[in-house]
């Protein structure tokens, strides 16, 4: 594949996952709750690494990236590519989502919310702030180990996808209540871009905490799985099912 298409797909793959996951969340969330949102999250994420992962990997998600680029799996310029093109496509995501709620008479991004990341306030149960820092640090490490676990040639990579989709969904069951979880930097830019105020203020930690626990997942996969070959490592983008 090409450069191209492989920033492409994660452009259109990270569109679909905030579709799916933060569209849910602001359209259907009073009628399917935290568990409906959670679901959405995961099993978006899970027909996406089917979708778009013998093109990019699916990543989806800076974190995931950088987890990626710390096991040497994946070069610096690709990941600059990567990261670029999942920002692009979490804002486009919020944009639709945003265009689509406000066809509802008497949404109010105010009241109603774009479904943004925050602490205090801007947390469902008023967790504070080093509450949501630690458990954005500790859920993306969750994610982005298991991502490099399931996608590891020693294991079953038709399973993968079910691996990684429901381990995002329990990784919302948890997180929800403390931050909306982000996990995902792209996923919160484009929910906070549109929300404004206090979630734009806010979308700091949703960067910076993500990225610390992706590198920490890449660590300890490193650590628990070892490393192969160069040439197996450099296949990865394009090598998950």
């Amino acid at each position: 594949m090409t450069a191209t298409k492989k920033y492409l797909a994660e452009l259109v793959g990270t569109m679909i996952l905030v579709i799916g996951g933060v569209g849910t969340a602001v359209i259907a969330g009073e009628h399917v709750g935290f568990l409906g949102v959670a679901l959405a999250f995961g099993l978006t994420l899970l027909f996406l690494v089917y979708a778009i992962g013998p093109i990019s990997g699916c990543h989806v998600n800076p974190a995931v990236t950088v987890g990626l680029l710390v096991t040497g799996k994946i070069s610096p310029k690709d990941a600059g590519g990567y990261i670029v093109s999942q920002l692009i496509g979490g804002i486009i995501g919020g944009a639709i989502v945003f265009g689509i709620a406000n066809g509802r008479p008497g949404y109010s991004v105010e009241t109603n919310g774009m479904g943004a990341n925050g602490w205090d306030a801007g947390s469902p149960d008023g967790y504070g702030l080093g509450a949501a820092f630690a458990a954005e640090i500790v859920l993306t490490f969750l994610l982005v180990f298991v991502v490099l676990a399931a996608t590891d040639r020693i294991g079953t990579a038709a399973a993968a996808g079910i691996a990684i989709g429901f381990t995002l969904a329990v990784i919302h069951l948890i997180g929800i209540p403390i931050t909306n979880t982000s996990v995902n930097p792209a996923r919160s830019l484009g929910s906070a871009v549109f929300a404004g105020g206090d979630a734009l203020g806010q979308l700091w930690l949703f960067i910076v905490a993500p990225v610390i626990g992706g590198a920490i997942g890449a660590v300890v996969y490193k650590a628990l799985f070892g490393s192969d070959s160069p040439e197996k490592e450099a296949d990865y983008p394009t090598s998950t099912p």
